[in-house]
C-alpha cells in the first residue's frame, strides 16, 4: 500500500526495519515503506520534492534541520520530524492536528490530538515543544504571504 500525508494524518511512525504505522483519525495502517519516503513521496505527489520543500522551510525560518515541511502548501499541511528526518527513530507528526502535548518522563512526551487521540512519543518535552514552535512559526509565516 502506498500512502501520501493527507489532513486525516496524525502521525506517522517506524514500526520495524523499512515499515512504519500511519495514525489517522480513526484508522492505524502498517505501510511496507520509511517515514521518511513517505515523506518524499508525499512531497512528489502534491507536486514538489522533499528536498525542494526543506530547502524552501530553511529559508523562510532560519534554521538549518529538523525542520518542519509543508507538503501540501495551498491547505498548510505541515509535518514536522521529532529527529533528525532519515534517523530510522524519527517520528513525523501533522501540526495542525495537534491539541497539546504533555512530558510524561525525560525523553518521553504525550501528543494529544485534535480528536483526543493520544500517541506516546520517544522525545524530550523540550525538543518536541521546540519542533511545534518551528512548525507553527512556518504556519504562520506562510499564513502571511499568502494574504500580502
Amino acid at each position: 500500500m502506498k500512502y501520501e500525508v493527507n489532513r486525516g494524518t496524525l502521525a506517522i511512525v517506524p514500526n520495524e526495519e523499512d515499515n512504519c504505522l500511519v495514525y489517522e483519525d480513526e484508522e492505524r495502517y502498517l505501510i511496507e515503506d520509511t517515514p521518511f519516503h513517505i515523506m518524499e513521496e508525499s512531497c512528489k505527489y502534491f507536486g514538489s520534492s522533499y528536498e525542494g520543500r526543506k530547502i524552501g522551510a530553511k529559508s523562510m525560518l532560519g534554521a538549518e534541520y529538523k525542520v518542519p515541511i509543508v507538503v501540501e502548501d495551498s491547505n498548510n499541511l505541515i509535518v514536522f520530524p521529532t529527529t533528525s528526518p532519515t534517523a530510522r527513530d524519527c517520528v513525523w507528526i501533522s501540526l495542525r492536528r495537534v491539541k497539546k502535548i504533555e512530558k510524561v518522563d525525560y525523553n518521553l512526551t504525550k501528543v494529544i490530538f485534535d480528536n483526543n487521540k493520544e500517541l506516546l512519543v520517544d522525545c524530550s518535552f523540550r525538543t518536541m515543544e521546540n519542533q511545534l514552535s518551528r512548525a507553527s512559526r512556518l504556519d504562520l509565516i506562510l499564513r502571511n504571504h499568502k494574504n500580502s
